[in-house]
Order: C-alpha cells, then structure tokens, then sequence
C-alpha cells in the first residue's frame, strides 16, 4: 500500500456541493491499495502513519507523532498513486488493485487508524471529489510497504 501524508492545519473534501469529510490541524492522507496488497499491509500502514513523528516538539524538530499531538486524519481514496510513468506521457494505473479489493483495504486503513485512537474522517471511495488543505510546513511525506 502506498500513502501520501499531508500535514495540515486544515482540510476538507467536498463531492459536488457538499462536504463530507474535514480535519485540522492533523494529516491529510491519500492512501491506495496496489495489486497484492493485505488487510496486514493496509493495518502496518495505518500504524505507521499514527506514530510517524512528523510534527514539531517544543524545539522546533519534527519528534512528535499523530498521536502525540492529539491530531486528527482525514483519509481520501486516490488510485493515482498506483500510476506508472516509466513509459510514454500517459501513465498506467494497473498496479492499482481491483476496486473492491481497493475499497476493502481502504476501508481497513482508516478503521485500523481510528482504532488507535485518532478521529477519522473520510472521502467516498471512487468518487470525482473535491480535496482543499493547507499544509503546514509544508510536509508532505511518502510512506509504502
């Protein structure tokens, strides 16, 4: 699984008019699951990104967790992370999984997330959605398995 994490003061996501999901100040996460990939890969991930330490300590260095500052996650499905751009202009997307296989571990990530204790909210797997944030920093952080 692949993870684009965001940090942010705030965020939203919108389909059409209407918003469905916001956080701040916290991580926004966009998270896609590749051909191959387990519930195990999709729970590793979510622990990661809880205890990564991205946010700053009293000093000013980045030490401090998700968890440790309390923060909240906004997750968004996004399968372009799969794409492959080694050959041609236009990029290939069949290291995607499946869609089903994609919403499940999808789904599983941001479960596995709030069971940590962190307060989840989420965009609408396969939907055309709208993504708004201000990053602070900024960071912006890849994280696979």
């Amino acid at each position: 699984m692949r993870a684009l994490l965001q940090r942010v003061t705030q965020a939203k996501v919108s389909v059409g008019s209407t918003v469905i999901g916001t956080t701040g100040p916290g991580l926004m996460i966009l998270v896609c699951a590749m051909q191959g990939d387990s519930k195990a890969q999709a729970e590793k991930l979510a622990e990661k990104t809880a205890k990564l330490r991205i946010f700053k300590d009293d000093a000013g260095k980045m030490n401090r967790s998700l968890l440790d500052v309390e923060g909240s996650a906004l997750v968004v499905s996004q399968f372009t992370l799969a794409a492959d751009t080694s050959g041609g202009n236009r990029p290939g997307f069949s290291n995607a999984a499946p869609p089903e296989l994609g919403e499940q571990l999808y789904t599983v990530f941001a479960e596995h997330l709030a069971a940590q204790g962190i307060a989840v909210e989420a965009g609408q797997f396969g939907a055309d959605m709208a993504v708004e944030l201000v990053n602070d920093g900024p960071v912006t952080i890849w994280v696979e398995n």
